[in-house]
């Protein structure tokens, strides 16, 4: 029996009644994996989710951490909101609107909670940027990001662009926001009493976006680019930002009981789910809902996924102070039902009866009669379909094949790569000064925003490695957790919270689903080590296509918190001081692993993962401390593309770099890709080595020249150094503007 028979039995069974259209499209979508998340809730359990700063944790529309006690204006605790979606199919199929409405839809995620949108992020993956289909893809989505965030006066202040051969088919784009609130204005998406309105507030509804949640539970077809352009949302960002406007002038005045965006499955998704959370039912009449299109039907209204929409639960006696907000503000507003004590029930009434065909009076029909078009238990409409119990293979270490490279070759290709070279062709089309709190911007390690009211910095990173969890899918993604992580720590930030979005291909697949099984555990386990609580996520399985599977990819987006607001960038000072490389494991092993590198992905062969350090909190502890010295001139984390990268994006037109190799094994010294390890330029580089005794290991690299070269030396046996590679600054930026050089 196929999954849509028996879910159709249950639903019978559990009705007493055949469903009817409306509630059969309902739980269609309710029911979809974009919704139920049937193949990926029995392993969700792996995160631990709980910690004291932890206010608001998964299932709601956003999580809501407290952070760090401080001083405030009105003695209220400051909290940060952490949402995190992903808008992969209908970025494929329409890259501007799909990824534009994905900003949308995070951001009022964000309202729900009762929190202003301070920061965004957003990780985008694509096929090999040298075929014009993926370059395609890339300009579509960020333009349609940087339309929408820059409207909507949002910052963009992070993320990651990623290129890999598996993503041709389908890409990625998942994105991230950050609110900013106060312990009073908490809001969230649970129905409180029975007699209050339900109030839909924003844009008129229209007949896009039917389907949206059950097309993204599905591969995507060859022609998906022209079948399934009707299941994509189109955004209008200016009545987002009026929407924004008008839900903190409501949460100011206290109007709101709960809030719920308009999402996957529109307003049936919303409402219901909104009143299932408080134990609750609901009685709404559809042709109240204020419309853009004519006749349309009860199952559009009630499905549409038209954009910048709130479902409100506000009390008898504010509604018209809701209405006068609404208008005030440019937006449509109708109350379309109440908060019940029995089922979600939706009924319609249409203006009236059709005339007969051959009726030329001109008159109007009769008035028709109201119209029961749901009439179903809200809890088992939003948590009643079953879970999935998948078989699942479990994914090989591959083995040691490795190229014969020549340095110089090696270090310009990866240096160039466009995974590792420079993303400025992207953060440069987003406004990231935009709400003046950005003080590390798009390029470095991490961004950091100012929390003015505690004084703190809120660091942010966020991410995946596609090419780590290819090789080894649950130790590439513990390394993803760890890095991110690494980015924090090395502006001198302490982890507070994490969200995810975990990526995956057709889970029906048991070599696709023990994939994502294994990115699960392993980035579980990594954050569980770094104590970090992944407070809430999304889900997306089905990234399948004719070309194949999705790598598994599980972005991850990390705040930390740090006292103040600077940090030291990544790029070299010309000062006098020293260059150390912190946390290099392999070093001291002298056991190199070259698996999930850029020189693999360049050269091809294959390798083992490297080996994760076994303490990671306290090196990182260590490391956000030296961090914050005042004797840290320079510090950047050691990843993709391994210390050639990081030592290559250190360098400027004014400052060189002469470095001493600590390894003559220097493909693989330069190139293999262990995180948790830090390049620092600091003035006491003694402070920085006692530090770190018996944490991890600190290696002398060299000093800045005033050249603007990067020179790498090696010992001879004589105990001499030869020069083994030399690049200027103009050298590398030729390198690493690939981008530019491409798309403008």
């Amino acid at each position: 029996m196929s999954e849509a028979d028996s879910d159709h039995e249950l639903i019978v069974a559990e009705l007493g009644r055949e469903p009817t259209p409306a509630e059969a499209a309902l739980f269609e979508n309710l029911w979809s994996e974009h919704c139920a998340y049937r193949s990926s809730r029995p392993l969700l359990s792996a995160f631990e989710s709980e910690g004291e700063q932890v206010v608001v944790g998964p299932g709601d529309d956003a999580a809501v951490v407290a952070l760090p006690a401080g001083e405030t204006t009105e003695d209220q605790d400051v909290y940060i909101t952490l949402g995190i979606e992903s808008h992969n199919h209908p970025s494929y199929v329409d890259p501007f609107d799909g990824a534009a409405t994905g900003v949308g839809g995070i951001v009022r995620d964000t309202l729900s909670m009762g929190a202003y949108p301070i920061a965004l992020t957003d990780s985008l993956y694509f096929g090999p940027f040298e075929n014009e289909h993926s370059r395609y893809l890339l300009e579509g989505v960020v333009e349609g990001i940087s339309h929408y965030g820059n409207c909507i006066g949002v910052p963009t202040v992070g993320g990651s662009v990623d290129f890999h051969p598996d993503y041709e088919g389908n890409p990625l784009v998942n994105v991230a926001c950050v609110g900013l609130l106060t312990e009073d204005r908490l809001v969230t998406a649970v129905a409180q009493e029975p007699g209050n309105k339900l109030v839909l507030v924003g844009n008129a509804t229209g007949r896009d976006g039917l389907g949206g949640a059950s097309f993204a539970s599905e591969d995507l077809a060859e022609d998906a680019e022209t079948e399934d352009r009707p299941a994509v949302q189109v955004g209008d960002p200016y009545a987002e930002k009026l929407l924004i406007e008008a839900n903190e002038v409501m949460i100011d005045e206290g109007l709101i009981e709960s809030a719920r965006d308009l999402g996957a499955a529109g307003l049936g998704g919303a409402s219901s789910e909104l009143v299932a959370k408080g134990g609750l039912g609901a009685e709404i009449a559809l042709e109240r809902v204020h419309q853009r299109e004519p006749n349309m039907s009860p199952l559009e209204i009630l499905l549409a996924e038209s954009q910048e929409r709130m479902c409100y639960e506000v009390a008898p006696e504010n509604v018209e102070r809701v209405r006068e907000i609404a208008e005030r503000f440019d937006l449509g507003c109708s109350v379309i039902g109440e908060v019940t004590d029995g089922n979600y029930v939706c009924t319609y009434e249409g203006s009236e009866a059709p005339r007969a065909s051959d009726d030329s009076s001109g008159e109007r029909g009769e008035p028709r009669e109201r119209e029961t078009v749901v009439d179903v238990d809200a809890e088992f409409l939003g948590d009643g379909a079953p879970m999935n119990d998948l078989p699942w293979e479990e994914p090989t270490e591959p083995e040691t094949d490795l190229p014969d490279t020549d340095l110089e070759d090696a270090f310009d290709a990866v240096v160039g790569s466009p995974n590792t070279a420079s993303k400025r062709w992207v953060y440069r089309q987003y406004d990231h000064e935009v709400g003046v709190r950005t003080s590390v911007p798009p390029g470095d390690d991490a961004a950091i925003v100012a929390i003015r009211d505690i004084e703190s910095g809120l660091a942010i990173s966020a991410g995946a490695a596609p090419n780590w969890t290819s090789a080894n899918p649950r130790d590439g993604a513990r390394a993803v957790a760890l890095e991110n992580a690494t980015n924090l720590a090395v502006k001198g930030a302490t982890p507070l919270a994490a969200v995810d979005c975990l990526n995956g291909g057709n889970p029906e697949k048991p070599d696709v689903y023990g994939g994502f099984k294994a990115i699960v555990d392993g980035l579980a386990e990594m954050c569980a080590d770094l104590s970090v609580p992944v407070v809430g996520g999304n889900v997306s399985l089905y990234n399948d296509s004719v070309s194949g599977p999705i790598p598994p990819t599980p972005t991850l987006a990390m705040v930390g918190t740090k006292p103040g607001y600077d940090a030291p960038g990544l790029e070299a000072r010309a000062e006098e001081s020293s260059l150390l490389l912190v946390g290099d494991d392999a070093l001291e092993r002298d056991s190199f692993a070259l698996g999930g590198s850029e020189l693999l992905a360049q050269f091809g062969g294959t390798d083992r993962f490297p080996v994760l350090p076994e303490t990671p909190t306290e090196r990182l502890e260590t490391l956000a401390t030296v961090a914050n010295a005042d004797s840290m001139l320079a510090t950047h984390d050691v990843s993709h593309g391994g210390l050639a990268v990081t030592l290559a994006e250190m360098v400027t037109a004014d400052v060189g770099l002469e470095v001493a190799l600590p390894t003559d094994d220097l493909e693989a010294g330069l190139f293999h890709e262990l995180p948790g390890r830090a390049v620092v330029q600091t003035t006491d580089p003694d402070a920085v080595v006692e530090a770190f005794d018996g944490v991890a290991p600190v290696v002398e690299l060299g000093s800045p020249t005033a050249d603007g070269t990067l020179s790498m030396t090696v010992a001879t046996e004589g105990g001499d150094e030869t020069t083994v590679l030399e690049r200027t600054a103009a050298d590398i930026a030729a390198l690493r503007t690939v981008l530019e050089a491409e798309l403008e």
